[in-house]
């Protein structure tokens, strides 16, 4: 075999969601730069995201193929369209969209038999891609989108379930065989652990787990220094095959990459970096909470009056759907009266999308208030920044650990409580605390200083000769073994 033939072809399927179809964009551009030829699944809708950027990077090395299939939204209820994870508002939305996911086994079947591929890498939350590439003789690999830390962290609770030990759901508890102590609370995990009940989701999260064990492996977003400990636990204590990668985010070299990753800007980029430019280094906390949290206006309120008591400059990505269900040209009844005009030269709200890694790396930028999901935690080590840590629901109360507690990178606004969609409720003095303390308290040099060494191991990681650069390396090989096909010089 030669040329074309012999080339290995790597499939990609991602979760219809940006904190899913993005970091599965940039890891099939990392594939495709090592010359494997990659193909991305995706729905109608969802499509433009891809072409955008494809679009600007394809040229004679980069080959990245798109499958656009049709989304099951009215064969399960939802209106047509209805076709990304960050549109859902509700539980009962919710349900319906994972049911419409699972309806895409047919047609990933059918496209397997078309394109033969030798390799498929699909989502977490498609548990059943397992079965299918088995049937075809391929290896699948689950991308699942967090750390290696959460990852140990939540295997250590279905184990041993130790939030079972404890007298009320206020009790701190150690999560057992860590390398680190970890504590947590009964309330800080996902309300179905603590609670115990079972639903669709649940069993869907069950069968993922179990397809786990039986997949050629996980590919993780993470780089080994960045947590070393948890890297070799679940590979060697755990016992399961993963490779790290990332960050993945760092193959947007170019401002104009990072610039337009993801939806269209709410803000020209030139305004925003004009705007940072005006600001002494390391001034600026950049403030935003990901593409699925829906705080109330009165939340909304504290954030605005807990950034302003701060004192500090500031950047506040603010969704335009997260007004208690306003529509655009509403009054916005969640910021305090004549605020814009006080903050005017002071903070910049942004409502919509920001260019956040663009954002984050720019000098000027000394802090950030992140959600913790994995995506946006790992472009604030990317770029070195110490964190405000204010976890919402999925594995953010892990990864906050992971930051304030192992890295010593993050101060964390105190959220107490796992809440779908909303998280706990958080005060604005709790905010200006944690602002200042990571802006301008007495350890925050020290902090930063821990941050800005990570952000730059981060950058080895990737370059040629790197512990992630590596490790896809090694991957790479073992998929081009598994097909049959010849080591390429």
């Amino acid at each position: 075999m030669n040329g074309e033939s012999d080339q290995l072809h790597v499939l990609f399927f991602p979760l219809m969601a940006h904190g899913h179809m993005l970091p599965t964009l940039d890891i099939a551009r990392l594939f495709s730069a090592r010359g494997v030829k990659t193909t991305i699944i995706t729905t109608p809708k969802n499509a433009p995201l891809f072409t955008k950027t494809l679009d600007k990077i394809q040229n004679s090395s980069t080959k990245i193929s798109l499958k656009i299939i049709h989304f099951p939204a009215k064969e399960v209820g939802l209106p047509e369209g209805f076709e990304n994870l960050d549109l859902v508002t509700d539980l009962q939305v919710h349900r319906k969209f994972f049911a419409a996911t699972s309806l895409l086994q047919q047609p990933l079947d059918d496209l397997l038999q078309e394109l033969h591929p030798h390799g498929l890498v699909a989502d977490m939350f498609f548990p059943w891609a397992t079965d299918i590439a088995s049937k075809h003789g391929i290896p699948r690999l689950i991308f699942h989108g967090t750390s290696f830390f959460s990852m140990c962290a939540m295997h250590c609770v279905e184990q041993y379930m130790p939030h079972k030990t404890v007298k009320s759901d206020t009790e701190p508890f150690v999560l057992p065989g860590l390398p680190d102590e970890i504590k947590l609370t009964s309330l800080q995990l996902a309300d179905h652990t603590r609670l115990g009940f079972e639903n669709d989701f649940t069993r869907m999260m069950d069968r993922a787990k179990e397809t786990e064990k039986r997949s050629f492996g996980m590919l993780v977003n993470s780089f080994y220094e960045l947590e070393p400990a948890y890297v070799d636990h679940y590979r060697n204590v755990i016992g399961r095959k993963a490779w790290h990668i990332g960050p993945v985010s760092l193959c947007n070299r170019n401002a104009e990459e990072k610039a337009h990753r993801g939806t269209e800007s709410s803000i020209d980029e030139h305004e925003c970096l004009k705007w940072l430019g005006s600001k002494k280094p390391n001034s600026v906390v950049y403030v935003c909470f990901g593409t699925n949290s829906r705080f109330p206006a009165s939340q909304l309120r504290e954030i605005a009056l807990g950034l302003e008591d701060s004192g500090q400059e500031f950047i506040w990505v603010v969704r335009k759907d997260n007004n208690d269900g306003e529509q655009e040209g509403d009054k916005e009844d969640w910021l305090p009266e004549g605020y814009e005009k006080r903050m005017e030269g002071k903070g910049l709200i942004i409502r919509g999308w920001a260019p956040q890694v663009l954002i984050l790396e720019h000098e000027s930028v000394g802090g950030f208030v992140t959600h913790c999901g994995w995506n946006s935690a790992l472009e604030g080590i990317s770029a070195g920044l110490p964190m405000v840590t204010w976890p919402i629901f999925a594995e953010q109360f892990y990864n906050e650990k992971l930051i304030t507690d192992v890295l010593k990178i993050g101060v964390g606004v105190g959220a107490q409580q796992w809440i779908k969609l909303v998280g706990d409720y958080i005060k604005k003095e709790a905010l200006e605390k944690a602002v200042k303390e990571v802006m301008v308290g007495e350890k925050a040099e020290e902090r930063r200083g821990r941050a800005k060494a990570l952000g730059e191991m981060a950058k080895r990681a990737v370059e040629e000769g790197g512990s992630s650069y590596t490790d896809l390396g090694v991957l790479i090989g073992e998929l081009r073994s598994y097909g049959g096909l010849r080591k390429q010089d």
